[in-house]
């Protein structure tokens, strides 16, 4: 982890610094920001996709947040490392969004100006750096581009399913090892046929594995912040048997597995039409699935809050007796 925080660490203004150099090119070659940012949107009226805007903006608003429901969930991986609660708050708070929405815009203002320079739209930096001249910029962009896929996989796709085979047999597998094994699984997943076209990278991909976290997020949220009050027993969480209070029915939380059954349910049928698996479905589970990572998260919460109540120490500050779903669970001590 050391040396990944150090790769990260350097990274981090080499490619602020390409990305400046990527908008200059930009602004400069397509004559400044006003024929740049001069692109009608193609949802006007006339325009190709008049009346589209909310079919569209939809899919995209879910595929973006799906985007980073893996991040969400294994967050901790990182901010555990963090020298206080403040600094790491300041660093999400601060760091995902702001930058996110500058390399937002990045990538719009750049595949805006590719109108005014080459007269179509082009999307994929592969092909941007087909189009540009001269050697040397384009072997800067080449290396830019393959150090900002090299870090950001390490970040956001290793370091999490790492970690998650070490805990399967810790005696055993190391965190290096770990990670030889993820880069492994992904070669045999073949991520360049998801990536292969727009439709199948965002409707299926994105959006279908945002179906499954959505649920998984909202029980952890609904039961941190609801049912547990933001109380949690540092002992419990590494105790097993008896021992726990998060130990529930021999290991298994039935509540939150039923949760994460119910919160899928109502999207999984417009996930299957749109891999083909069935059609003639009505509109509204397409509009569902379009909108599957919140449906997902309030279903699953909402379901999960229900299930808890009959649990011992929910909602409660005393102890409580066997009951619920949830099974025997003696009530929260504050860390």
């Amino acid at each position: 982890m050391e040396s990944i925080r150090i790769l990260e660490k350097y990274s981090a203004p080499i490619l602020i610094g390409l990305s400046v150099a990527l908008m200059t090119w930009a602004v400069t070659t397509a004559g400044g920001f006003g024929p740049m940012l001069s692109t009608p949107s193609q949802f006007g009226i006339g325009m190709p996709k008049e009346g589209q805007f909310w079919s569209v903006f939809w899919p995209a608003v879910t595929a973006n947040v799906g985007y980073w429901a893996t991040l969400s969930l294994n967050i901790p991986d990182f901010t555990r490392f963090a020298k206080s609660q403040r600094d790491q708050v300041l660093g999400q708070a601060l760091g995902l969004p702001l930058f996110m929405a500058l390399f937002t815009f990045l990538g719009l203002a750049v595949t805006s100006a590719t109108v005014v320079i080459y007269g179509e739209a082009i999307i994929d930096p592969v092909q941007l750096l087909g189009r540009m001249q001269g050697v040397l910029p384009i072997c800067i962009s080449l290396f830019g581009l393959m150090w900002a896929t090299l870090t950001t996989n390490i970040a956001a796709n290793v370091v999490a399913p790492a970690n998650a085979f070490v805990n399967c047999a810790p005696k055993y597998i190391t965190f290096e090892a770990g990670s030889f094994m993820t880069a492994l699984l992904g070669l045999i997943m073949m991520p360049w046929n998801l990536v292969s076209s727009t439709h199948g990278f965002v409707n299926t991909w994105l959006i279908g594995y945002s179906a499954l976290l959505g649920p998984v997020i909202g029980i952890v949220m609904s039961d941190y912040f609801l049912v547990r009050n933001r109380q949690l027993d540092i002992d419990s969480l590494y105790s097993t048997g008896d021992r726990s209070i998060y130990w529930y029915k021999n290991g298994w939380n039935y509540a939150a597995l039923w949760a994460i059954l119910i919160g899928v349910l109502p999207t999984l049928p417009g996930f299957l039409a749109t891999i083909g698996v069935v059609s003639g479905l009505p509109a509204i589970f397409a509009q569902l699935y379009d909108c599957a990572w919140f449906v997902g998260v309030a279903v699953s919460s909402v379901v999960y809050c229900l299930l808890m109540r009959g649990a011992p120490g929910a909602y409660q500050s005393g102890a409580g007796t066997q009951g619920g779903l949830g099974g025997p669970l003696p009530a929260p001590q504050a860390a």
